[in-house]
């Protein structure tokens, strides 16, 4: 799993079925103190995320299809929780915009 930040909504006038109703964000991984660490990426949310939250994404496929239900789905990154706060040995990290 991976701490990450929504970027924003992603569209896609033509995809595969499986994307069908399903909301995909990009997200950008963060590291422990919660700067950028990686290029950003496109996941599944089944949180209900919105743009600026920080969320905790599954990054393995197989674990994917079993969060979705679908053991042929081509989906490799799910949006498992909005993340309320992250404390570290330094204390707490500051919280992105979109967060409460």
């Amino acid at each position: 799993m991976r701490l990450c930040r929504v970027v924003g909504p992603m569209w896609a006038a033509v995809k595969h079925p499986a994307f069908s109703g399903r909301t995909l964000l990009v997200v950008q991984p963060l590291d422990e103190q919660g700067a950028d660490s990686g290029a950003s990426f496109v996941a599944v949310d089944t949180a209900q995320a919105g743009t600026g939250d920080r969320v905790i994404v599954l990054v393995e496929g197989n674990g994917a299809r079993q969060i979705l239900r679908g053991k042929d789905l081509p989906i490799r990154s799910v949006i498992v929780g909005v993340v309320d706060a992250v404390d570290t040995d330094q204390g707490p990290v500051p919280m992105a915009r979109g967060a409460s």
